[in-house]
């Protein structure tokens, strides 16, 4: 028998979801924009505006919250701060 589930206990279900991937990405994809933007000198706010990416984009991979990479965005970042892919996104076992 199935029992109901009430908005709250779904939200409090999504919630602990999310928590539990931001701090553990099982994938084996580590996003390391936020340690080439800090050797450059640069800021979100200034990738923002020399990328034209909103600040959320930014964010997602700065944070490495992301879930589905966009090889235009990695590429204007790449541009932008004078790096390559590998510098941006890592594989690891």
């Amino acid at each position: 028998m199935m029992s109901r589930c009430s908005i709250k206990d779904i939200i409090n279900i999504g919630i602990d979801v999310m928590k539990k991937r931001t701090k553990t990405n099982t994938s084996g994809i580590v996003f390391k924009l936020a340690d080439v933007m800090k050797a450059k000198g640069y800021n979100k706010n200034m990738l923002c505006v020399e990328s034209g990416f909103r600040y959320e984009t930014i964010n997602g991979y700065y944070n490495g919250t992301i879930s589905r990479v966009d090889l235009y965005v990695l590429a204007a970042f790449c541009k932008v701060l004078k790096c390559n892919v590998q510098d941006i996104i890592e594989y690891k076992k």
